[in-house]
C-alpha cells in the first residue's frame, strides 16, 4: 500500500476522532447518558488505536540490525494487533459493563439536546473520516470487494480504519436510537441497551481484525498476482528453465522474501550459472519492486524426483524429523 495514503486517513481518523471524544464526554457530564460515555470512551480507544499505527508505522522505517536482518518491516503488524486488543477491552468490554449497570439501574435523561446534538456532529465527522478512508482504499483494492480487500491486503492501516470508522458509524446510529427510545418512552434503560450493542459490536470489530492481524504477524504469502508475475520473470526459457519450487514471505506490508530453487541446464558451468541468477534477480526485482530479499538455488530438474512430489521434512510446518520414530 501507500505509506502516504495509509498516514492521510490514519490522521484524519485520529482528527476526528478526538474531536468526537471531547464533545461526546462533554454531552455525558451534561446528560448523564451511558450512551454517550460508552462512545466518549469508544472515540477516546479509537484515538488512542490511531497513535499506535503511527507509532508503528515510524517504527518499521528502522534500518535493518545484524539481529534483526530482515528489518522492522513486521512493527506495523504488531501495533495493529495491538489495535484490536484496546478496541476489544477498553472499547468493547467497558461499554458492555456501562450498558448492563444502566440497565441495571435506569435513569431518566437530562438535556436530551446535549447527546442529540452530539451525535449528530459525530456522525458528520465520522462520515469524513470514513470518505477519507475510502478514498484511499480504491486504488489498492481494486477489483476486489471490500471484504476481500480487508481480508487479502498486506498493509493493516488502511483496513484497521475502515473497519473502526464503519464501527463507529454503526454505534452512533446505535447510541442515537438509545436515545431516542429513551426520550419517546422516558424509559432510561433503553440507554443501557443502546450502550450494550455499541459494546457487542465493538467486540465483533476487535475479534476480526485480531484474526486478520495474527495471519499477517504468522507471515502470509504474496498474493497469487505477485507470484505469477515473479514465475514469468524467473523463468527466461534459456539458462533458467524452470521453477522446481518457491515460497514467498511478506516480511513487511512492503517487503517481499523470495526464496526459489531453479532449474538450469546441466552442462553450464558455475560462471554461467551465477550469471543466470543474477540476470533472474534484477528480473524479478523489476516486475515486482517489493522484492527485496532474494534466495534462488540452482538445481538440474529430474522428472523423477518431481514425480515424488515435496519431502514433507524439508517442508516448514511438516513433520518434526527429531521426533523418536521418524
Amino acid at each position: 500500500m501507500s505509506a502516504s495514503g495509509g498516514t492521510r486517513a490514519i490522521v484524519a481518523a485520529l482528527g476526528a476522532n478526538l474531536a468526537i471524544a471531547a464533545s461526546k464526554f462533554v454531552a455525558f457530564a451534561f446528560s448523564g447518558s451511558s450512551s454517550m460515555l460508552a462512545e466518549g470512551v469508544h472515540s477516546l480507544a479509537d484515538s488512542g488505536n490511531q497513535f499506535l499505527l503511527l507509532v508503528g508505522g515510524k517504527k518499521a522505517q528502522r534500518e535493518a540490525t545484524p539481529q534483526h536482518p530482515f528489518g522492522y518491516g513486521r512493527e506495523r503488524y504488531i501495533y495493529a494487533f495491538l489495535v484490536s486488543i484496546v478496541l476489544f477491552s477498553v472499547g468493547g468490554m467497558f461499554a458492555i459493563y456501562e450498558g448492563y449497570e444502566k440497565v441495571s439501574h435506569p435513569h431518566a435523561l437530562e438535556n436530551w439536546y446535549w447527546p442529540v446534538g452530539v451525535l449528530i456532529f459525530a456522525i458528520l465527522a465520522e462520515g469524513f473520516s470514513f470518505r477519507t478512508a475510502i478514498k484511499e482504499s480504491k486504488e489498492l483494492r481494486g477489483s476486489l470487494s471490500w471484504s476481500q480487500f480487508i481480508r487479502r491486503a498486506k498493509a493493516p492501516e488502511l483496513p484497521v480504519v475502515l473497519l473502526e470508522d464503519f464501527g463507529a458509524l454503526i454505534g452512533l446510529v446505535l447510541a442515537l436510537g438509545g436515545v431516542g427510545l429513551s426520550l419517546l418512552t422516558g424509559d432510561g434503560v433503553w440507554d443501557g441497551v443502546g450502550t450494550v450493542c455499541i459494546g457487542v459490536l465493538l467486540v465483533c470489530i476487535a475479534l476480526v481484525l485480531a484474526a486478520e492481524t495474527k495471519s499477517l504477524l504468522l507471515g502470509e504469502a504474496a498474493g497469487l498476482d505477485v507470484i505469477k508475475k515473479i514465475e514469468a520473470a524467473t523463468v527466461d526459457g534459456g539458462s533458467v528453465t524452470r521453477i522446481i519450487h518457491m515460497r514467498t514471505l511478506h516480511l513487511g506490508p512492503e517487503e517481499l522474501l523470495v526464496a526459489a530453487k531453479i532449474a538450469v541446464r546441466h552442462d553450464d558451468t558455475a560462471a554461467e550459472v551465477a550469471a543466470a541468477i543474477d540476470a533472474a534477480e534484477d528480473r524479478i526485482r523489476t516486475a515486482v519492486p517489493i522484492a527485496r530479499v532474494i534466495y534462488l538455488e540452482p538445481d538440474i530438474y529430474s522428472e523423477a524426483e518431481a514425480a515424488k512430489g515435496p519431502d514433507p521434512l524439508a517442508t516448514p510446518g511438516g513433520p518434526n524429523p527429531h521426533v523418536d520414530g521418524h
